[in-house]
């Protein structure tokens, strides 16, 4: 009971301010999964499910949510913005949890900097501006509303994430009237092909478990962050379903697979040229807000860790907005650095191969500590075979099993 007390008290005097309940911290969610995966990688994913791409989005959207309920359970017990580095260490071992708190802090920064070269690349379809300063430019302009304040960035979020919702509602609206044109279970590579579309549209998802480093910044985090994960999960992978039927539901998988701008495609074939501009601007929105809730996110996982000691300790000073800004700084110093990524493809195949990496030991972490700390749980996934919870356990072997698909996108 003495381990109990110890997890499952919150601090009195926070240091970060509790500013967000269920709806935010669900728009946070949503707003970083909703991001640029689905605009950028649906026609990659289609060159390798064909028509059955619906199915890739709903496999990863199971793995996303067994994972999730892992992280959910794990959230209720442990209420710091250090994560994934509190779950390991408590389950397995400190160096384990260090090495895969620094996996999910490189594979968010790789992944916000090929999303910033992709916002430099709608802005210069645009504008004209070149892709570099247009990624340079969104990386200091995130920077400074991080900076601003946590409300602030969760109001911009709330913002973009409308935006962009619109933009995948807008396409399964345009694509409804052409439902039942396409056979939705044709795999022109086999299954395997819809495995390995699966592992790169996974990347579309990455996002739901960053709702658990704003801990320290929910109302009542115990109740508010487990709902807010499976929540997030959920309506998410309905959407991306939804979308991927009314894409090739309209044009071609080779079509969808050939187009730099596929969604904007999709819009342009249904109602003429003058959606394809639209759709840009939406698809703009979508990425600045990926970039904005990686760093808010990404920069709360590392204030966590300067404070267990394991970063240095400065990276977990707070400013006087009461947002941790050498952590918010050293991330988008990093993010900058890695803007020279420009492969989409390849850079979300690696962050994929971490994320799954760590999703596979946030599940088996879940059946450690229901062995090593049998307490009471304010949230405890239903479900177990002697003594052995069976979604964490299905989510972990899950996880492992997409990794072989992963690696064939990197190499």
């Amino acid at each position: 009971m003495r381990y109990e007390k110890k997890c499952c008290t919150l601090q009195t005097e926070p240091k970060l301010k509790r500013s967000l309940g269920f709806w935010q911290a669900s728009i946070c969610g949503i707003g970083i999964i909703l991001g640029a995966g689905i605009y950028a990688l649906i026609g990659i994913g289609a060159g390798s499910a064909g028509p059955a791409l619906w199915l890739s989005f709903l496999i990863a959207g199971i793995i996303a949510t067994l994972t999730g309920l892992s992280y959910a359970e794990l959230s209720s017990i442990f209420r710091k913005d250090a994560a994934e580095y509190d779950y390991v260490e408590k389950a397995f071992s400190k160096k384990l949890a260090w090495f895969i708190s620094l996996m999910m802090i490189f594979a968010a920064i790789f992944t916000a900097a090929a999303v910033a070269i992709g916002f430099g690349g709608y802005l210069k379809s645009l504008t004209g501006i070149p892709i570099l300063l247009g990624a340079i430019f969104l990386i200091f302009m995130v920077t400074l509303v991080n900076l601003w304040g946590i409300k602030e960035s969760a109001f911009f979020n709330t913002i973009f994430t409308l935006i962009e919702a619109s933009g995948l509602f807008f396409i399964i609206f345009l694509g409804m009237k052409y439902w039942g044109n396409v056979n939705l279970l044709e795999m022109p590579n086999g299954f395997g092909g819809v495995l390995q579309a699966g592992a790169l549209v996974f990347f579309s998802y990455i996002g739901f478990e960053a709702i658990v480093k704003l801990t320290e910044e929910t109302k009542n985090p115990t109740k508010t962050i487990p709902k807010a994960i499976v929540f997030s999960v959920l309506v998410s992978t309905l959407i991306y379903v939804l979308v991927a039927v009314s894409a090739l539901s309209v044009i071609s998988w080779e079509s969808l697979n050939a187009s730099n701008a596929p969604l904007a495609e999709v819009a342009k074939q249904a109602l003429g040229g003058h959606t394809f501009l639209i759709l840009a601007l939406i698809a703009l929105c979508s990425t600045l807000n990926t970039v904005l809730m990686d760093v808010v996110t990404t920069s709360r996982q590392v204030y966590g860790m300067a404070n267990k000691k394991v970063l240095p300790s400065f990276l977990g000073k707070i400013g006087k907005t009461k947002t941790p800004y050498h952590a918010i700084l050293a991330v988008s110093a990093f993010v900058l650095f890695f803007l020279a990524i420009h492969d989409l493809e390849r850079i979300a195949s690696i962050a994929n191969f971490f994320t799954f990496i760590t999703f596979a030991l946030i599940n088996f972490s879940v059946i450690a500590l229901r062995k090593k700390y049998p307490v009471k749980r304010p949230f405890r996934i239903s479900g177990s075979i002697f003594g052995i919870p069976i979604l964490p356990l299905l989510g972990g072997i899950l996880s492992l099993g997409m990794l072989y698909y992963v690696f064939l996108g990197v190499i």
